[in-house]
């Protein structure tokens, strides 16, 4: 995680210092809406976040935020501010969320990660699976992937297989990394829980080929039950995953 915040209050400053150290998170500090907007531009695509003051010298955080949402590729924009009754209005110009200074120091944190939310598409090179995490393309494809990772649902692009996308569990990457990498498996099978889309994938890693299987409501039902009960097997983490802004 890299954090790219704007603020000019030497305390402040020196609390986010501690709290960035104390979560292990990259950060760049600047004290204005200029430095923000240049730096954002300057090292496009390698901030997962933008902690913007609002009340900062020169160029103020709403100006900053509007220039950033005009000029660059989309970055999460979460607002410091002493002013939450303007809400609406951050919102209104493009910032993500916002935080009331002076804020909760668990509620920064459920915040940051409710907000960096990133697509993931599964790449296979000789039967082995590699994971490449990007930043959403805008806001109304950040807003969708918060919602389904409120229900432990991520959505996945299978590179090189005609663009298929599925929702599915959020463990269910790690169950294929392991089928194939650990187990050196041919095929891994999941639920594609798109709800227009009830169907079960059998993912083929030597072709790429995914076949869905449509299945009716019971067999969907005692299938989903199973997979619930076999995700909570797979390791949090078994595989590098690869940032890719």
């Amino acid at each position: 995680m890299k954090i790219l915040i704007a603020e000019d209050d030497r305390a402040h400053q020196e609390i986010n210092k501690i709290l960035m150290e104390d979560w292990e998170f990259e950060f760049d500090m600047i004290s204005s809406g200029r430095k923000a907007f240049d730096l954002a531009k300057a090292n496009e695509g390698e901030y997962d976040l933008c902690l913007m003051d609002i009340d900062l010298p020169g160029m103020n955080g709403w100006d900053a935020a509007r220039l950033i949402r005009q000029e660059l590729k989309y970055l999460p924009i979460v607002a410091l501010t002493a002013n939450p009754w303007f809400s609406d209005k951050y919102l209104e110009i493009g910032m993500d969320d916002y935080i009331e200074k002076p804020y909760d120091i668990d509620q920064l944190y459920k915040t940051i990660n409710e907000v960096t939310v990133k697509s993931e598409t599964m790449i296979f090179k000789d039967n082995l699976v590699e994971i490449k995490k990007e930043m959403p393309m805008d806001q109304q494809h950040a807003q969708e992937l918060r919602e389904l990772k409120k229900q432990n649902l991520i959505k996945v692009k299978f590179d090189d297989i005609s663009g298929a996308e599925v929702v599915v569990h959020k463990n269910i990457i790690n169950k294929i990394v392991q089928d194939f990498n650990i187990k050196k498996q041919f095929v891994s099978t999941f639920l594609n829980r798109n709800p227009e889309k009830p169907t079960k994938c059998v993912l083929f890693g030597n072709n790429c080929r995914m076949p869905q299987v449509y299945l009716e409501n019971e067999e969907y039902e005692s299938e989903l039950q199973k997979e619930d009960e076999e995700v909570k097997k797979c390791p949090e983490m078994i595989l590098k995953i690869e940032d890719n802004d």
